[in-house]
């Protein structure tokens, strides 16, 4: 085993006045905003509530609520026509009288039920109910 070296000394303690400051580290800033113990008022519904750790918002509901207020997606630019019920445009005939009539399924002058030919509207020219085949001259469809 080789000597112990004279040179170094180990009893040297460094001079406290020497260090400088900035080398130090800082305590990180405190935020007394935190550290309150009382109530607050809620963004969304304005309650007042007493809040949890670093909590916001009063409810989940709420919490949630702001989310979607603040990731709401943009109207679509076309707009969807509301929905009509099959029965307004569908043409029936009586069975009895052959009597053609737009979305009622029970003839008038019989009192009988009336079978579905096929989707259509009124003639714009005589005020008929005519179906879509009859117009395209296509036979209807079995059902």
């Amino acid at each position: 085993m080789p000597p112990p070296r004279n040179d170094i000394r180990n009893d040297i303690q460094p001079n406290p006045a020497a260090t400088t400051t900035h080398l130090q580290p800082t305590p990180p800033p405190r935020n007394d905003i935190r550290n309150d113990n009382g109530t607050a008022t809620c963004p969304v519904c304005t309650a007042a509530f007493t809040p949890i750790r670093r909590q916001t918002y009063c409810t989940p509901a709420c919490r949630q609520a702001a989310w979607r207020t603040r990731h709401r997606q943009p109207r679509p630019a076309t707009t969807v026509p509301p929905a009509t019920h099959r029965r307004d445009s569908t043409i029936y005939q009586c069975p009895t009288c052959d009597t053609r009539q737009l979305g009622q399924q029970w003839c008038h002058d019989c009192n009988r039920p009336c079978l579905r030919i096929d989707r259509g509207g009124l003639c714009p020219h005589c005020e008929e109910p005519i179906t879509i085949s009859d117009l395209l001259d296509q036979p209807t469809a079995s059902r």
